[in-house]
């Protein structure tokens, strides 16, 4: 999700398409909560850890 979300935002302003730009930043924003859960042990998902 981390990369998708970067590969998004990037469009996003690239292209200066800003509903691109916001999921972007959305996506983005849920892949970094979930792979900091997913770092400290917390189960994500029913998984201990999150790639």
């Amino acid at each position: 999700m981390l990369i998708l979300g970067l590969i998004l935002l990037l469009l996003g302003i690239f292209l200066k398409v800003s509903i691109l730009t916001t999921i972007g930043v959305i996506v983005l924003v849920i892949g970094a909560v979930l792979f900091i859960m997913g770092s400290i042990g917390h189960p994500v998902g029913g998984r201990r850890h999150y790639w």
